[in-house]
């Protein structure tokens, strides 16, 4: 079995694990949010310098790619491509809602029949990164950008027991309210989760362009101007 670093940055969560085997050998999260570009090269280190100190080879690099956070994704994304390039080690890439919706399973026993898992991570306001998936990962509802309202997931919600979860899921208890909807709370991507979908990646060929992969951000980044700034102006525009 191959010995891969994950990395993990699509959230305010920064992780990173090394594991081989079906087995996590070393591994660092932090949840403070903001220190992604910080804390992530110190737990890459950590990771190369367990993986030297016992003589293991690192057979390749996986990385979430997101939909996610447009800064976490490209530090995230950007750290594994200067692993993968200087170890000579394929790079490969992770969807965040997978993820997401492997770590629920992970989470929770949830004993209902025609189950589908239904990651959100947050896109500000009432917009959801989501997708739809079975226990197999088959995509029922392909990764996308939404505005959650009451008619959200309808059709799937006639048929499934659907599983919400993710940072997203929170913000949408309150419009999505079908019988069949659940809600697993506290659930967020981290590289502990990503072994199982890396391995997986690993073993049938699975890699992204170490030079040209770029991040799946599913919707064009939005600049905003900081709110201090836009007081700040507006006090200027009623002095004048």
């Amino acid at each position: 079995m191959a010995c891969i670093l994950n990395i993990e940055t699509s959230t305010h969560v920064c992780s990173t694990a090394l594991t081989a085997d079906g087995q996590v050998l070393e591994h660092h999260e932090n949840y403070d949010g903001q220190t992604h570009s910080t804390l992530l090269s110190a737990y890459v280190r950590d990771a190369l310098d367990y993986a030297t100190s016992r003589e293991l080879k690192i057979d390749a690099v996986a990385v979430s790619l997101g939909p996610g956070s447009y800064t976490g994704l490209r530090i995230g994304l950007s750290e594994a491509k200067g692993v993968a390039f200087g170890l000579g080690v394929p790079l490969i890439g992770v969807n965040t809602l997978e993820l997401v919706a492997v770590s629920t399973m992970f989470s929770r026993f949830i004993d209902e029949d025609d189950i589908l898992y239904a990651p959100m991570l947050d896109a500000r306001r009432m917009e959801v990164y989501t997708a739809a998936f079975t226990p197999a990962l088959d995509a029922i509802v392909t990764p996308r950008a939404m505005i959650v309202d009451e008619e959200s997931f309808a059709e799937q919600l006639r048929h499934h027991v659907v599983i919400f979860s993710g940072n997203g899921a929170e913000k949408v208890k309150r419009v999505i309210t079908h019988p069949h909807a659940r809600y697993v709370d506290d659930i967020h991507p981290v590289a502990l989760d990503m072994m199982a979908l890396s391995e997986k990646a690993y073993r049938e060929g699975r890699f992204i362009d170490v030079a040209y992969s770029t991040p799946l951000y599913l919707k064009e980044f939005q600049a905003t101007r900081p709110k201090n700034k836009v007081l700040d102006i507006d006090n200027q525009e009623r002095n004048n």
